[in-house]
């Protein structure tokens, strides 16, 4: 059963920092892409941050590029996400995705989500 489990959501202060972190089971969890994702009040979910399985190079929406930091530890199947500078803009559920494209005409890519995390960011 695969699990993808995000924790380390709260209150912040803006200005503040925050680390998110989401543990993943039941996949090999290197061969996956990893992303996060947010859903601000009314709001569609969006893409923030994306770090691949083969280059581990990380991508970032513009809105928090230069502020977050996603990272990746495949040893112990967790991806992070750093949040520095923190706006109250970015008050969201935090959602932690991990991705793989299956090569193959009978098979469906997988693609799991996390429940999500709250963050709140007060001025």
């Amino acid at each position: 059963q695969v699990q993808v489990v995000e924790s380390g959501g709260g209150l912040v202060q803006s200005g503040g920092s925050m680390t998110l972190s989401c543990v993943t089971s039941g996949i090999i969890f290197r061969n996956y892409d990893l992303s996060w994702y947010r859903q601000g009040p009314g709001k569609e979910r969006g893409l923030i941050a994306r770090i691949t399985s083969a280059s581990g190079r990380p991508t970032y929406a513009d809105s928090v590029r230069g502020r977050f930091t996603i990272s990746r530890d495949n040893d112990k199947n967790t991806a992070y996400l750093q949040m520095n500078r923190l706006k109250t803009k970015d008050t969201a559920t935090y959602y932690c995705n991990a991705f793989r494209r299956v090569p193959s005409d009978y098979e469906p890519d997988r693609n799991y989500w996390g429940q999500g995390t709250q963050v709140n960011v007060s001025s």
